[in-house]
């Protein structure tokens, strides 16, 4: 992948958004830099230098992406043990990684898909 500021999106052979939020590629160069934490976002690329910071803008929204995720888990929780009845050391055991995935996932795509946005409207 090259350094070309036009963006990944300009380019053929790209990754879509789901592999760009579990690998944390950068908008601009494509490396693996947007992410310093597993859900906080970088500062800057390492990279080619793009301020990130400057594109997430506060993070808008990832409160209501949290809890919409909550409450399909819930629901799904709650239907599961209506239908298969686990007992409740598997229901922990099996849902406490589900969530915790399920969230960092979540919240990956959902920055990812933030900065990428605001990205191309900055290059346009």
């Amino acid at each position: 992948m090259g350094t070309d500021p036009a963006g990944p999106s300009e380019h053929k052979g790209q990754p879509g958004l789901v592999s760009a939020a579990l690998s944390g590629l950068c908008p601009r160069c494509g490396a693996k830099t947007l992410f310093a934490a597993p859900a906080a976002l970088a500062e800057e690329c390492g990279a080619c230098g793009l301020d990130i910071f400057a594109l997430e803008r506060g993070g808008r929204f990832v409160g209501v992406v949290t809890m919409l995720l909550a409450l399909v888990l819930i629901l799904a929780a709650l239907g599961i043990d209506e239908w298969l009845r686990p007992p409740l050391w598997l229901s922990f055991l099996v849902w406490a990684p589900v969530t915790v995935g399920g969230v960092l996932f979540a919240l990956r795509f959902y920055k990812t898909m933030w900065v990428y946005h605001q990205y191309e409207e900055r290059a346009e």
